[in-house]
């Protein structure tokens, strides 16, 4: 009889077989299988860059009284 693998889950495996079983998953494909879409420039875009939030580094309004 064969014996079956016992199924382990992914978490509960060393930390060395978890890196083996990434490395495993990991395909080097000479062109890449995701297809690309050029984003439309004219389109409003509601998502902003994060970057952006925090750029100004805190310059705003100042009211200076004497």
């Amino acid at each position: 009889m064969m014996s079956m693998a016992r199924f382990v889950p992914k978490n509960k495996l060393s930390r060395k077989a978890q890196k083996e079983l990434n490395r495993q998953g990991r395909v080097m494909w000479d062109v890449s299988p995701v297809t690309k879409i050029v984003e439309n420039r004219k389109l409003y875009k509601r998502k902003k860059n994060a970057r952006n939030r925090y750029d100004d580094y805190g310059a705003g309004v100042y009211y200076l009284s004497f």
